[in-house]
């Protein structure tokens, strides 16, 4: 359904500034340090028809002395006529980068509304949004959030009109550590300001975004005293799980076979089967042949490195003197580019169904990455759109889809430790990761490793999962990929919910 005619409120009527000096010159293209505007808009998703409303605004972030030092702009999606809001699960939902806005999964993922691509995820004109019948709003509340410089989100002027130094900034915000304990103390004031303590609360994140959200399990449990029901890592990166040496080289050969595959690049015997026959038999012989293999190094034997050779060239579609010259460890860069090859192609990193062209077909790595380009097509309009136009929320500042957060301080990451050790003294959390086959930036048998090693006594099993797609990173732009996401999203949260009466404990 079309969002229904929106009840705009103007930012400056209910804009709470803190820090006038900040906001004194109106010649200047700034953001309000706190503001709000409130939208109502109505859906049919899941097939229900409700009503729903869209708070799109900037909250603070403070420091130790409680003065504004940044702000972070949000939008917030509640159902109306809830009877018990304490029962309705609240999705804190943050994309990655470091760097990136959440706009990915908010205008293509989860969000009543989405982008008008078609049925594979490209790109069509005229530019826009549209209603997404699969979206997790009929079950929860959700909120995306735009970490410091991305979105609209930026540094503010403290009461003198001194900004941060690059330097200050970076301890403040620009690194594993710093970026989820600031995050998690803005969440605390977004809870209490929303009167959401009571909700079960749940976390996604998507690429990097699952560094924080696994960071962020462990810092709200144990710094906020706010406890999780369940963590989604969408495309997830190693959240500090080592994965070096011949782990890291076999861990690429399932990605590789789906790509050639999805291509029609490998021989008949193997393109006769589908995905679904396929992945299994190149995982268990990554497992069981290939890693011992590459653990032997120079050493390995001849004829063992022949067979190993061959069976590796026909899962990955290459050649076995490619596979050779690269002593059985592909860099992902090369295979983008050698895959192709010869039909004068590239495929894509974040997903390799997205097809470029080169300036020459020679050469070790692609010149551009053609999915994102893709991408950047139809979510850059989409987005400036609909905050102004549909959410009413308007500004001069400039949305960054990509925000300057570099150099990114990533020492001392035990993300996926702490998520653990959230899990164990959480009995309620559980865990899920959601994977695209054709994702060669954080692959999927990766993300299987990372499930793999969580947990190494195996005794909170029954509370971590895995669903794969059939699409790539953003796993959701495909419209089949959409459904069932949304689908297992749902079902993920359902089952996260305790039953009445049931207490935290083993």
């Amino acid at each position: 359904m079309k969002f229904s005619q929106s009840i705009f409120l103007p930012i400056a009527a209910i804009a709470l500034t803190l820090s006038s000096a900040s906001f004194a010159d109106n010649n200047q293209r700034r953001i309000d340090i706190d503001s709000k505007v409130v939208t109502e808009h109505k859906a049919k998703i899941n097939n229900q028809r409700f009503s729903y409303t869209v708070a799109t605004g900037t909250q603070p972030v403070w420091d130790d002395k409680g003065d504004a030092i940044a702000t972070l702009q949000y939008t917030y999606y509640t159902r109306d006529k809830v009877d018990d809001r304490a029962k309705r699960p609240l999705l804190i939902s943050f994309n990655g980068g470091p760097g990136s806005a959440s706009v990915w999964m908010h205008l293509a993922y989860t969000g009543p509304r989405v982008l008008k691509i078609d049925d594979e995820g490209y790109p069509i004109q005229p530019y826009g949004v549209k209603d997404n019948p699969y979206s997790v709003l009929d079950i929860a509340d959700i909120v995306y959030v735009n970490p410091v410089n991305t979105g609209y989100s930026r540094v503010v002027e403290d009461k003198d009109g001194k900004l941060l130094s690059k330097a200050e900034q970076k301890e403040q915000f620009f690194g594993v550590k710093a970026d989820i304990k600031y995050l998690a103390e803005w969440l605390n004031t977004f809870v209490n300001r929303n009167e959401r303590w009571r909700s079960p609360k749940f976390l996604i994140g998507e690429s990097y975004g699952t560094t924080r959200v696994s960071g962020l399990a462990h810092e709200l449990q144990n710094s906020q005293w706010m406890y999780i029901n369940g963590v989604v890592l969408v495309s997830p990166t190693d959240i500090g799980i080592k994965r070096d040496g011949p782990i890291k080289a076999a861990n690429r050969l399932p990605y590789f076979a789906a790509t050639a595959w999805y291509h029609k690049a490998l021989n008949a015997n193997l393109q006769a089967k589908d995905l679904d026959e396929l992945l299994p038999e190149v995982e268990q012989f990554t497992i069981n042949e290939l890693i011992p293999a590459l653990a032997k190094g120079g050493f390995i034997a001849d004829d063992e490195k022949r067979r190993i050779i061959k069976k590796m060239a026909q899962y990955a579609g290459l050649s076995e003197t490619f596979v050779e010259q690269n002593n059985l460890d592909i860099p992902t860069q090369f295979f983008w580019k050698e895959l192709l090859r010869d039909r004068g192609q590239m495929v894509g990193r974040l997903d390799s169904r997205y097809l470029g062209i080169d300036k020459r077909d020679a050469g070790e790595s692609p010149d551009y990455w053609a999915e994102l380009t893709s991408w950047l097509h139809s979510f850059t309009p989409a987005i400036n759109h609909y905050l102004r136009e549909e959410l009413n929320y308007k500004t001069d500042i400039k949305y960054n889809l990509f925000g300057n957060v570099h150099p990114w301080d990533r020492s001392g990451n035990n993300t996926g430790e702490n998520l653990r050790l959230a899990m164990a003294q959480n009995p309620y959390l559980k865990v899920m990761i959601q994977s695209g086959y054709y994702d060669g930036a954080t692959n999927y048998f990766d993300a299987k490793y990372t499930l793999w090693q969580l947990d190494p006594s195996g005794k909170m099993q029954d509370r971590l999962s895995f669903k794969g797609y059939r699409s790539g990173h953003m796993m959701y732009l495909r419209h089949a990929d959409l459904e069932s996401s949304n689908t297992d999203l749902r079902e993920f949260i359902k089952a996260a919910l305790p039953k009445e009466g049931q207490a935290a404990k083993y």
